[in-house]
């Protein structure tokens, strides 16, 4: 059951009952992450989802985790590149509990700049654990080098020298742009009694929200299709590959879904059978498609030896050449349409996936959900769609890559 209701404002809410189930997730989701920010701005939509937590005008950040331990709930936030999501799981009791204290740190948030300068140190670390993890590493590089310098190229956590001079006028100046009333979604999955959720919603967010309108989003700009590296004494190499993908609204990305895991999306992958079981040149190897609002790449990673990293580059380049010149088998297909219907079958176990589903795609693509269509969709895919995807997509020698390791030199393909 299915219920949509949008605010005089243009607040969204998404409820999606879920029978025989005993827990509530609850999130709300801003559209808004590192795609919008300037350079300047960059890391500043992960800074603010850190320090909502760290206290309100009724509640200090110990009191905010306090309450929802006491309720034996969870809460949490995620910052990526199109979204911010702040949200809760509880039992269906405690979903008023729950609500509000989502709404305090929301609404009420002090920020207060002790209490800032402490959070900024936490960030800094967290950039300075990206930086010791070289698939991380590598897999930022390679957006950049295939988005460019903005937009989808930054990285999430932004650089430490943004971090250090972020204050509290530069918060609320950036929450002014996009935390607003048009640009949030709020999505209720599980045990939810409808109309006490409506009538929760409409006490501790309807009505609260400043601004009703945000500024405009950000325009994806075109690839910039570069070969980039990084240098870092490490024992591997780690190479990334970027192609062009296909957007979330796109009828195609299905097909593309399964074509992806073909490729390089589990144990019986091309790539991992090639490269790892056959030749022994990687431990780790895998293929995944990346989808955005108006954009999607699909993007390659091996951790390899360093010695042997010209090598792996031809293998894998040579396996998806074969990839797109000979297409797949009908056995190819089946397992791999078998795999994408499953994940999203097995997805629909968890009220806290299913949350984000709904709110995503209505943040994303202003439409509800329909289960049923999508099943349907997936079940009408044929291995001609496939391959009519695989022969317009998965040009590698077009690609962007990026190289992080001891070596000081990019991939030549």
């Amino acid at each position: 059951m299915r219920i949509f209701k949008q605010f005089d404002n243009g607040l969204r809410l998404i409820i999606n009952k879920m029978e025989g189930f005993v827990s509530v997730s609850a999130g709300v989701l801003v559209k808004t992450g590192s795609i919008n920010e300037s350079s300047e701005e960059n890391g500043i939509s992960h800074f603010i989802e850190h320090v909502m937590f760290k206290g309100t005008k009724k509640r200090t950040a110990f009191e905010i985790s306090d309450q929802i331990d006491r309720i034996g709930a969870q809460i949490n936030a995620f910052t990526s590149k199109e979204l911010t999501c702040y949200y809760t799981k509880s039992t269906a009791e405690h979903l008023s509990e729950s609500l509000e204290i989502l709404s305090d740190i929301f609404f009420d948030s002090v920020f207060d700049k002790e209490e800032l300068e402490k959070e900024k140190g936490v960030i800094i670390e967290e950039i300075n654990m990206s930086e010791d993890t070289p698939e991380e590493l590598c897999l930022d590089l390679l957006a950049k080098s295939y988005y460019g310098t903005s937009g989808l190229g930054q990285t999430i956590l932004g650089p430490a020298k943004n971090i250090k001079r972020f204050t509290r006028d530069d918060v609320k100046k950036y929450m002014d742009k996009y935390y607003t009333a048009d640009n949030v979604v709020i999505s209720l999955s599980g045990d939810v009694d409808v109309p006490r959720a409506v009538a929760f919603v409409e006490e501790y967010f309807a009505d609260k929200f400043n601004k009703k309108k945000s500024a405009s989003q950000k325009k994806i700009k075109n690839a910039t299709l570069k070969n980039l590296y990084k240098s870092k004494r490490i024992e591997q190499t780690h190479i990334g590959f970027a192609m062009k993908g296909f957007s979330v609204n796109d009828e195609r990305a299905d097909a593309f879904a399964i074509a992806n895991t073909v490729l390089g999306g589990g144990m019986s992958s091309r790539l991992f059978q090639k490269i790892r079981e056959e030749l022994g040149l990687a431990y780790s190897v895998y293929s995944y498609a990346s989808q955005y609002k108006d954009s999607g790449v699909l993007e390659i990673y091996a951790g390899v030896n360093t010695s042997a990293r010209d090598l792996a580059v031809e293998a894998i380049v040579n396996e998806v050449k074969r990839f797109k010149k000979d297409g797949i088998t009908e056995q190819e297909f089946l397992r791999g349409k078998e795999q994408i219907k499953s994940a999203f079958i097995l997805g629909r176990e968890s009220t806290a996936s299913q949350m984000l589903l709904y709110g995503k795609y209505l943040i994303y693509l202003n439409k509800e959900f329909d289960v049923e269509e999508r099943l349907k969709k997936l079940e009408k895919l044929t291995l001609s769609d496939v391959l009519d995807v695989i022969d317009t997509s998965f040009d590698i020698e077009n690609s962007a890559t990026a190289t992080v390791g001891s070596k000081r030199s990019p991939i030549k393909l």
